[in-house]
């Protein structure tokens, strides 16, 4: 056997074995999707709630903080959805009437028209297209169908949602000091510090993509409303939750926008909101993503797409939501398990350590001097 052999021989096996592991992984994460999903919710709701609970523990108990930050949480997912459900009831009605107009007037076009097409090829047309949009939406939404498949999974995962982010937000440190607990002793200290880079690269990505997917929503939905299209409130709730999911989301709902606006306008109420969606994707491409995002998500566009695609296949509308943090912060714990540290700033925290061993004289002061530079760090 040649060196070259032996080589190949030694990378196939080990590259089959990580690849037989990482599909033993997806399939049991896949077994319990209804459980992992909503976890996963409440650990992004905690890194956008985490500075509010903070603010208000200053004038009032911890419980009290949390239990203020998620109903106010609740409060405005709530009225978003009700404001947007009533602009769709309002609108939906002459945006469908003015839709079958417009087919009608399409199809006289082209059997009249320069292109002289037959009603026949026109009716088999409209079949393949009608064939193929239900194909995608039915790949589309595989992934969501897979983790909500009845209305009782939705609100048990609901209720798992908001049961694990009261008790995250409670004692997040608590839970997070146990799990390291399980390790060897010799391993706990690099993986804590890697904990603590992974959970600041997914702060900085939870709140750059809040804040660039309301930056889309306003300005799509201002846009919209300029153009007085119906349901504008709808399309910018729409943008906002379309936004989550990098470059695939903007698209789409970029696209459903200029539709509703051919639509309700014409072709240059088209134009004129996809003026306006390329405008604010361009602010968002080149000015808000690069600046804050920073060194903190460092991850380049093509691996932002290339996760967004493979979770996609696995997993779905869900699997394209949650493929980029999790890229992010593997990224970033692997580079510090390797010694390339990306938060350098951070330095070293024994307080893992320290709350572990037991002390025969408990000192409270210290013990609150630990929690608040662990909220500081966070």
């Amino acid at each position: 056997m040649t060196p070259a052999v032996r080589a190949a021989a030694s990378w196939s096996w080990r590259l089959l074995a990580i690849g037989l592991a990482v599909a033993g992984g997806v399939w049991i994460v896949a077994q319990l999707l209804v459980i992992v999903v909503p976890v996963a919710v409440a650990l992004l709701l905690t890194v956008l709630l985490h500075p509010a609970v903070t603010f208000l523990n200053r004038w009032m108990p911890r419980g009290a903080a949390v239990g203020v930050a998620v109903a106010g949480m609740l409060l405005v997912v709530v009225g978003l959805l009700a404001a947007a459900g009533a602009s769709i009831a309002n609108g939906i009605g002459g945006l469908w009437d003015k839709a079958q107009t417009g087919f009608a007037d399409l199809m006289t076009w082209l059997a009249e028209g320069p292109l002289e097409v037959s009603p026949d090829d026109v009716d088999h047309y409209v079949d393949q297209a009608t064939d193929a949009l239900s194909g995608f939406s039915s790949q589309l939404l595989s992934g969501a169908a897979k983790a909500t498949v009845t209305a009782g999974h939705i609100g048990a995962g609901t209720l798992i949602a908001l049961f694990c982010l009261v008790f995250f937000l409670l004692d997040g440190r608590g839970i997070w000091t146990w799990l390291v607990g399980l390790l060897p002793k010799t391993a706990r200290t690099s993986v804590h510090q890697a904990g603590r880079r992974g959970w600041v690269t997914l702060s900085g990505y939870v709140r750059t993509q809040v804040l660039v997917a309301a930056v889309d929503a306003v300005g799509i939905g201002v846009g919209a409303a300029a153009l007085r299209l119906p349901m504008a409130l709808s399309l910018g709730v729409l943008v906002f939750l379309g936004s989550f999911i990098p470059i695939v989301g903007a698209l789409a709902t970029g696209a459903v926008a200029v539709l509703v606006a051919l639509v309700a306008g014409g072709p240059w109420t088209a134009l004129w909101m996809l003026i306006i969606v390329i405008g604010v994707q361009q602010v968002e491409g080149h000015v808000l993503q690069p600046f804050l995002m920073g060194h903190a998500v460092s991850l380049h566009p093509m691996a932002v797409l290339l996760a967004v695609a493979a979770g996609s296949v696995v997993a779905g509308i869900v699997g394209a939501l949650f493929a980029v943090p999790l890229v992010a912060v593997a990224n970033t714990v692997m580079m510090y398990l390797h010694g390339h540290d990306k938060f350098p700033e951070l330095g070293t925290d024994d307080s893992l350590d320290q709350r572990r061993q037991p002390d025969p004289e408990p000192d409270s002061e210290a013990d609150d001097s630990v929690e608040e530079t662990v909220d500081a760090e966070a």
